[in-house]
């Protein structure tokens, strides 16, 4: 799983020498954020069923039509499923949290997912909505309280 850390690493490996200072600074402001990464993340575990919802209800909002028949939320099952789905993206944003970086998000997030919903013809951009939502409504909201409380 890719980190800031695995990333300096890895980098300073295959160029066959000592991280760089910058490559040190790049991994010390890592750490020095990660308390506050903690934080966000123990939050959104803890609401990750009202995250969830809301994110879903946004998605169905806009996109209203997935809910006609033969659509994409079309039964109860299907319904359970983009729910599911929502809930899975906000577990790789949670590990993207702890790690400090995208690697869990970029590596089984949207390659895997993208392969996922071309294979069964699912849309995109409801999942795309729900996300944006989350982003709005909890992570924004998050990080600022966060900020505010280091001020």
């Amino acid at each position: 799983m890719k980190s800031v850390v695995s990333t300096v690493v890895t980098a300073a490996d295959a160029a066959g020498r000592f991280p760089s200072s910058s490559d040190l600074e790049s991994v010390q402001g890592s750490l020095q954020r990660a308390a506050a990464r903690m934080e966000a993340a123990e939050k959104l575990a803890a609401n990750i069923d009202n995250v969830a919802r809301e994110a879903y209800d946004a998605c169905i909002k806009k996109y209203s039509y997935l809910n006609n028949a033969g659509e994409a939320n079309s039964t109860q099952t299907f319904k359970d499923k983009c729910l599911r789905d929502v809930k899975h993206y906000l577990r790789l944003i949670n590990y993207s949290l702890v790690v400090g970086g995208t690697g869990p998000l970029d590596e089984w997030g949207i390659a895997g997912q993208r392969e996922v919903y071309r294979a069964l013809s699912l849309p995109t951009a409801p999942y795309v909505e729900a996300l944006t939502s989350i982003i709005h409504n909890h992570l924004l909201k998050i990080s600022k309280s966060l900020i505010w409380k280091r001020a």
